[in-house]
């Protein structure tokens, strides 16, 4: 097996300290890792040895690419950021910074590529973005900004405010919201998954959350599942099945714009608020929230109830984070369910794979009502009547400042974006995906996960 020619030549360089010397360097290792890469067939085509020099190089240049952040992350964020005065998120970011710092990070190219390839058959490109996060979300400053830039409204929420304001109604492909009596409720869609979690969902929800803050008219938000046209749930809803499983086989679940863009943009405005320039004295506008579970909220589905500030289950429904039978990180559960319900059962749950039925004692740490299947409605309106009292919003933020300060959940967050792509990518995942996929494709439908 003849690894040496390429150690002798992507020998990794001594970073200096000096932001264009080793910027230098940088881009001159990156350019010779991609030229070695670029001689080898796909990835699906490499014999062993080639394999293990495709696996040998892309490690070597991720700890070199770590290194280096180590020491310039800050300088580079703020120079991606002019001073710190722009704005960019996720997808903007690392983008740029693939433009203005040649070798840190995938070019678009190359990001592309790999898009476009199942699970299985892909490099890892997403790692070394999300060596890139770590790095940011790890400094106080530069990781500071990037969760303020991430609260901001989406554009596409921008765009359609004015329409949402006039209508009350709005249809966002996967999810429906509708303004009833002074509360904006969301309304999953994705019903021919189950309302399983993938790269459009996650846009159509941030993108409501967004209208629901803005809109001056909503006191308070409300989720929950459509009714369903699935084969085992027809006509029932249903709250969410978690991650789309086939679309992550496939290939279609993005590091980016999916598992790093809903812990950091939709979810944490559900609890923090949308950024707005007319939000005085606090600089965010932020509402409480009622979750609604028929059936069950399986993965991000239960990830959602622990974001949320009131919780309604029917009595029939369960609650599960199938991180053990999937092999990812359940985003920021292994956070809140600390927080929530203690490390113990937050161990059952992650670790164990426990299902936790809305009928067992432990549930009432997830939830706060069990009520009959067809009370759920009249319960969500009650719900809501109580969280619009005037002191409501006040005191929830304060919970929510004891209960997940900002620094704490910029160390976690930092943390979580390096290991959630390194299991994207661990054999694992890719045979656990690969059987589903397989499982789907003999069956001809989506099943819960759990």
């Amino acid at each position: 097996m003849k690894v040496e020619p390429h150690r002798r030549e992507c020998r990794p360089p001594v970073f200096t300290g000096s932001p264009d010397e080793d910027s230098a360097a940088l881009a001159v290792h990156s350019a010779r890792t991609d030229r070695l890469l670029a001689g080898l067939p796909a990835k699906p085509d490499r014999r062993p040895d080639q394999r293990y020099l495709a696996v040998e190089a892309l490690t070597e240049r991720r700890r070199v690419r770590d290194a280096f952040l180590r020491l310039h992350a800050e300088r580079v964020y703020d120079e991606l950021t002019c001073g710190m005065r722009e704005h960019p998120r996720l997808a903007e970011l690392v983008s740029a910074a693939a433009e203005a710092f040649p070798g840190l990070v995938p070019g678009r190219e190359q990001m592309a590529a790999e898009r476009g390839l199942a699970q299985a058959d892909k490099d890892g490109l997403e790692i070394d973005q999300a060596l890139f996060f770590r790095a940011v979300l790890a400094s106080e400053s530069a990781g500071g900004h990037l969760l303020d830039s991430m609260l901001r409204p989406t554009p596409r929420a921008l765009g359609l405010l004015d329409e949402w304001r006039r209508a009350g109604a709005l249809t966002l492909g996967t999810l429906r919201v509708e303004r009833i009596d002074g509360a904006a409720h969301l309304t999953m869609a994705n019903d021919r998954v189950l309302n399983a979690e993938d790269d459009r969902l996650v846009d159509d929800m941030e993108t409501a959350v967004d209208l629901a803050l803005l809109d001056e008219r909503v006191g308070v938000g409300v989720l929950r599942g459509g009714r369903m046209s699935h084969p085992r749930y027809r006509g029932r809803r249903v709250f969410c099945a978690g991650i789309n499983l086939v679309d992550l086989h496939q290939g279609r679940i993005s590091y980016v714009d999916f598992l790093l863009r809903r812990e950091l943009g939709c979810v944490a405005k559900l609890i923090r608020g949308v950024r707005s320039p007319d939000a005085w004295p606090h600089r965010t506008v932020d509402k409480p929230w009622v979750a609604a579970v028929d059936a069950f909220a399986i993965g991000g589905g239960m990830q959602l109830l622990l974001a949320a500030d009131h919780v309604i289950a029917a009595a029939d429904a369960y609650f599960s984070l199938p991180a053990a039978q999937e092999g990812i990180v359940p985003g920021m559960a292994g956070l809140r369910l600390t927080a929530l319900a203690g490390g113990r059962l937050a161990r059952q749950v992650i670790l164990g794979g426990r299902k936790i039925w809305a009928r067992e004692p432990d549930a009432r740490l997830i939830c706060d009502e069990v009520v009959d299947p067809s009370m759920v409605g009249a319960a969500v309106r009650e719900a809501v009547a109580r969280l619009r009292g005037p002191a409501v919003s006040a005191n929830r933020r304060m919970i929510n400042l004891a209960e997940e300060p900002v620094g704490h959940f910029r160390r976690y967050a930092a943390e979580f974006a390096l290991e959630q792509a390194l299991r994207l990518y661990s054999p694992d995942v890719i045979a656990r995906t690969g059987r589903f996929g397989a499982d789907r494709a003999r069956d001809g439908h989506v099943r819960p996960v759990s």
